[in-house]
């Protein structure tokens, strides 16, 4: 998702610093109430993007669009979905834990019907 986000930044030349601080003020307010064990692998699943593969391959992926899109710049452009892929795994953890413990709760109450 974060991949395919950041390739719709280059397509619609949409300033890059609007999608970053908007990801990193979800994944602050994320932080504050996703349960305090999955908060450490959240972060740890982003650091994980940043691998020998992905990195060149995403950064190569994001040039080569910025390259053939007219009116972009491969050097202005190109560049942020490392970012973009680094903030949806944590999203995506903290996510799925703060469901997990909505639905846990649920469980847990009792039915006033």
């Amino acid at each position: 998702i974060g991949v395919a986000l950041g390739a719709f930044r280059i397509v619609t030349g949409t300033p890059l610093h609007w999608y970053i601080i908007s990801g990193y003020v979800v994944v602050i307010i994320q932080t504050a109430f996703a349960p305090r064990l999955i908060v450490p692998l959240a972060y740890d699943s982003g650091g994980v993007t940043t691998s020998t593969v992905t990195v060149p391959l995403v950064a190569a992926l994001g040039l080569g669009l910025a390259e053939t899109i007219p009116g972009r710049s491969p050097i202005l452009d190109g560049f942020g979905l490392i970012a973009f892929a680094s903030l949806f795994p944590m999203m995506a953890v903290m996510a799925y834990a703060q469901i997990g413990e909505w639905r846990a709760k649920r469980i847990k109450q009792p039915n006033n019907h």
